[in-house]
């Protein structure tokens, strides 16, 4: 759902002849914190692991109820989710996928990508992005009775939250790299993008996509290990 619903809004606003092309920054924001809303309200279930470096950083803040062997799981989940809302997105946009012929703008449907690239700081903006996500989702989950049993993980902030988060980052720090802040978010999809029989495809730009892997995973490592001095339990 979160990459139907993500990758959608950045096909509408982007591939030709899509009525909502032009659609602009604003409109992949809210489509995309729409989207997260989506993904939490349809994924309440597992406290709603939509996103590894959040996995990451909660199991480092001590909430994922299973440990390490639960965040594995839920992180492949999370990868094979991704590819499968990719192919959706695909599907759906596939006449215009055929007629567009700009390589960048097919790749820029399916991952993120910097608009200046420099790796060393395309890392920092999507460690600091990543940290402002999890960090957030930590103290929404701190707070309150410790012993109440409230499911770790997006869910524990409510869907609308997490969503306007979602935007509140991408309108923000969003511009240097796309904020991918989610691994699977952007793995998953480049996989499909590099699999696919997309006309005029180009290269799915492999070189890059280590740093929207490793930014978010550190930033919701420092994020999770942060949250004991800076997030104290209340209640």
């Amino acid at each position: 759902m979160l990459l139907l619903l993500g990758g959608g809004v950045v096909a509408t606003a982007i591939l030709t002849k899509s009525k909502g092309l032009g659609g602009g920054w604003l409109l992949i924001n809210f489509g995309w914190g729409l989207a997260v809303f989506a993904g939490v309200t349809v994924s309440y279930a597992s406290g709603a692991h939509l996103n590894p470096a959040v996995t990451v950083g909660l199991l480092i803040a001590g909430k994922v109820p299973g440990g390490i062997g639960a965040a594995l799981v839920y992180i492949v989940a999370q990868i094979i989710g991704a590819m499968i809302g990719a192919l959706l997105v695909w599907l759906a946009f596939k006449r215009h996928f055929d007629e567009e012929t700009e390589s960048g703008t097919i790749l820029g449907v399916f991952s993120t990508g910097p608009e200046i690239r420099s790796y060393g700081w395309n890392l920092v903006t999507e460690i600091i992005g990543t940290f402002v996500l999890v960090f957030v989702v930590i103290g929404f989950s701190r707070g309150g009775d410790p012993n109440t049993a409230t499911p770790a993980g997006l869910a524990a902030l409510g869907a609308i939250p997490v969503a306007l988060l979602v935007v509140g980052i991408g309108a923000s720090l969003g511009g240097p790299t796309g904020y991918a802040i989610n691994p699977a978010r952007d793995l998953g999809p480049r996989i499909m993008h590099a699999v696919l029989p997309i006309p005029h495809k180009g290269t799915s730009d492999w070189g890059y996509s280590w740093v929207p892997i490793v930014g978010p995973l550190i930033g919701g490592a420092i994020a999770g290990g942060l949250s004991y001095a800076l997030l104290p339990i209340i209640g």
